[in-house]
């Protein structure tokens, strides 16, 4: 039986095309977010065409523990290549402005939005979370996340 990181991995299906909802969390859940030191150039990083080889980001929501992104994956997507190349380079990003701990957790959760389901809601859903979370009273207040659909 396969166990904790394996286990998110087992039957994991890069569909192009589809659109899928992933959370990656930060080492330790460590809030490093918090500070815009380090989030306003990781939301640079994460919005990049070049960062997301072909793909296109629907919908996102960086928290200070946490990212949430609706991913379309392109023509010839990967999404496991696609998550990787985000974490690595927002990573590498983040220890050159002087964070000297790991960045990201292993892994990442994701599920393929179904062709029924409402993206707009699932959007609404992730760009939520701030208020959710007691961050801001106003989702205008909150000032790292994005939609295609505004």
């Amino acid at each position: 039986m396969l166990k904790g990181h394996s286990n998110l991995r087992k039957g994991r299906f890069s569909e192009p095309g589809r659109i899928y909802l992933v959370t990656a969390t930060t080492n330790d859940r460590t809030p490093i977010f918090s500070d815009p030191k380090y989030a306003i150039p990781t939301c640079r990083f994460f919005t990049k065409p070049t960062s997301l080889l072909g793909n296109s980001l629907l919908s996102w929501v960086l928290m200070p523990d946490h990212i949430h992104w609706l991913i379309e994956l392109g023509e010839n997507g990967d999404l496991s290549k696609t998550i990787q190349l985000l974490k690595s380079g927002s990573a590498r990003i983040i220890r050159e402005r002087g964070f000297g701990n790991k960045v990201w957790a292993p892994a990442f959760h994701d599920r393929a939005i179904r062709k029924d389901e409402d993206l707009k809601q699932a959007a609404r859903y992730i760009v939520a979370n701030p208020l959710r979370a007691g961050l801001v009273k106003r989702l205008g207040d909150y000032p790292y996340w994005d939609a295609v659909w505004l």
